[in-house]
């Protein structure tokens, strides 16, 4: 039994059981894939596929045990692999991080500058995507931290730190009738069309099942994943824009007005998640201790600045 097998097991799990796209990401091939597989079976001496001909069609109950170990094994693999990095390379090295636009908008930019400028031999490799899809990339291994709003916490395979928190509130165009106010309450946004964000991001439940919990029915007649998106059509006058606090900048309140809302919705906890086990370099660490300070430095979040 060796590495190569187990990389080989776990990639074809990951395919879902497509040994075909397997092989690609491994660059082997689809024969010498399922060779490995069937010798490694051989030597545990237990039957990891259910197979149909030359098809796997699922996980036996010792594969799925073997499967866990492998993970495990091959997760703490990649551990040694950083730490002899420590010792060799000390504060050289690649951080993969995933985020959602939001995140990667407005939270990570001056937290990146900072650690470039303490880690310069550090590349960064910033991916964007849906928290799922940042789930997703966390367990198959093509980033190191990821950072979103929704769904981290929910996953016993990933461990999670709270950031920061922050509120949405609700933006206008100058003109609006709303611009005037103060603060906008949920029966005031109720009364004109609303531009918010999709189901999945920066918690949008928590925005509905305020309006549910009030009684009040909004009508929502656009719905973005990117809150540049959403002050752009708010901009346009396609209507009111509930949007994270932390999506709006200096620039946004020349054409908009910010507007509080009263009483706040519930707070929104933005989380770093890494797999579980998973060794933190100190560049790693350096930047989630940077999130968290600049996430709770003083700041009006419930009014966006």
């Amino acid at each position: 039994m060796n590495l190569q097998q187990l990389r080989y097991l776990r990639e074809t799990i990951r395919r879902g059981l497509n040994l075909t796209a397997a092989a690609q990401v491994l660059h082997t091939s689809q024969p010498g894939l399922s060779k490995a597989i069937r010798e490694l079976e051989g030597e545990l001496g237990v039957t990891i596929f259910v197979r149909h001909g030359r098809r796997l069609t699922a996980l036996t109950e010792e594969g799925r045990h073997v499967a866990t170990i492998v993970e495990r094994l091959l997760l703490e693999a990649d551990n040694l692999k950083r730490t002899s990095l420590d010792w060799r390379e000390g504060e050289a090295g690649e951080l993969r991080v995933a985020a959602t636009h939001t995140q990667a908008r407005y939270s990570l930019p001056p937290v990146v500058a900072r650690l470039r400028l303490r880690y310069p031999k550090v590349t960064v490799r910033l991916h964007q995507g849906s928290p799922s899809q940042i789930v997703a990339m966390l367990r198959g291994g093509q980033a190191d931290l990821g950072i979103a709003t929704e769904a981290l916490d929910a996953h016993a395979d990933l461990e999670t730190r709270p950031l920061f928190e922050w509120h949405h509130c609700a933006i206008v165009p100058r003109t609006h009738p709303l611009a005037a106010r103060d603060a906008a309450s949920l029966a005031d946004l109720a009364g004109f069309d609303l531009v918010t964000y999709d189901a999945e991001f920066a918690g949008r439940r928590r925005i509905d099942r305020a309006f549910a919990e009030a009684g009040l029915a909004p009508t929502i007649v656009l719905e973005a994943t990117d809150a540049d998106v959403i002050k752009t059509y708010v901009r346009l006058g396609l209507g009111v824009g509930l949007i994270s606090g932390l999506a709006i900048g200096d620039e946004d309140r020349a054409s908009l007005a910010v507007l509080p809302i009263v009483p706040a919705l519930p707070s929104n906890t933005t989380r770093i998640a890494f797999r579980r086990g998973h060794m933190l370099r100190g560049y790693e660490l350096a930047m989630i201790d940077w999130l968290v300070e600049a996430g709770n430095a003083p700041a009006d979040r419930a009014a966006g600045s």
